[in-house]
């Protein structure tokens, strides 16, 4: 919990499904044509119980119930151009009134921790070029530049000895 901010696996938490296929759909899929419906049986994958792919969602509890305030999913693959890399972080949302508030930030170690925790040596990470300060803050290493038609950067992060944000589960 961070100011008032719970992350939670979306298995957990299935209300916010709707809310995150459509952020997912929205900020990476529908300029591309796909259609939500698709999104949301790849979401399905992530209530299977299986380590890969997870979702993770941020969400506001009051009296009045509960917001969702953002997502973060772990996922196979996220980089058609690198297939070699695995798994990702990737599709972290954030709903604009809980920007500045550090909730991308938990997201992103939350979703990085559980790949890490489930086997895997090194979790990937792909971002724009203007987001490369924030990611190294948070101990990220570049691994490559200029990746794909959108110039994408591509990180990396090991295992580290850190406590692991709490995560509501089933």
């Amino acid at each position: 919990m961070s100011g008032g901010v719970t992350i939670s696996d979306l298995a957990a938490r299935p209300e916010f499904f709707d809310d995150v296929a459509d952020r997912i759909w929205q900020a990476w899929w529908k300029p591309h044509g796909v259609p939500l419906a698709y999104i949301a049986e790849r979401l399905k994958e992530n209530l299977a119980g299986r380590a890969i792919p997870r979702a993770f969602v941020a969400h506001v509890d009051t009296e009045d119930g509960a917001t969702f305030a953002g997502t973060a999913s772990v996922i196979a693959s996220d980089l058609d151009e690198r297939p070699q890399y695995r798994p990702w972080v990737a599709a972290v949302w954030v709903e604009p009134q809980f920007r500045s508030r550090k909730i991308g930030r938990l997201l992103i170690e939350c979703a990085a921790d559980h790949a890490l925790q489930s086997g895997a040596p090194r979790v990937y990470l792909t971002a724009r070029p203007a987001r490369r300060s924030l990611y190294e803050e948070l101990g990220w290493t570049v691994v490559e530049e200029g990746v794909g038609d959108l110039a994408m950067t591509v990180f990396v992060r090991g295992a580290r000895r850190r406590q692991r944000p709490a995560v509501a589960s089933r």
